[in-house]
């Protein structure tokens, strides 16, 4: 289960934007939200029909900047399962260039309807 995607950083994605910080670079809450897409890219195709999984851990380590216009590479590659556990390796570059970030991600595989039954309505 390895998944590999491509993002374009914006205006929208960067620290300014997303509230955590007030430079016009990649925001570390954006590198996280990508980190989780490689990983749903990974696990997705391995669901059984009316699975889903969700996030439960997160480790992640923002390293270098990445400026708007530039192209960044995520990547997630599963190092454990067991059972409905599972937990990615995931790491992020500059295309072309160094690495930005590097992480840990675990998610769980949950039926949805039993899942959203749980949650209750919306107040």
């Amino acid at each position: 289960m390895d998944a590999t995607l491509t993002f374009t950083v914006t205006d929208a994605d960067t620290a300014a934007a997303v509230g955590s910080g007030s430079l016009p670079v990649l925001g570390t809450p954006r590198l996280l939200a990508w980190c989780e897409a490689a990983t749903c890219a990974a696990i997705d195709p391995t669901l059984p029909e009316g699975s889903t999984s969700v996030g439960t851990r997160i480790e992640l380590e923002h390293v270098a900047a990445s400026a708007v216009g530039q192209d960044v590479e995520v990547t997630a590659s599963a190092s454990y399962v067991d059972g409905r556990l599972h937990r990615f390796t995931v790491g992020a570059r500059n295309v072309g260039g160094k690495v930005i970030g590097t992480g840990e991600v675990t998610r769980v595989v949950v039926d949805e309807a039993k899942f959203m039954s749980r949650v209750g309505p919306s107040a």
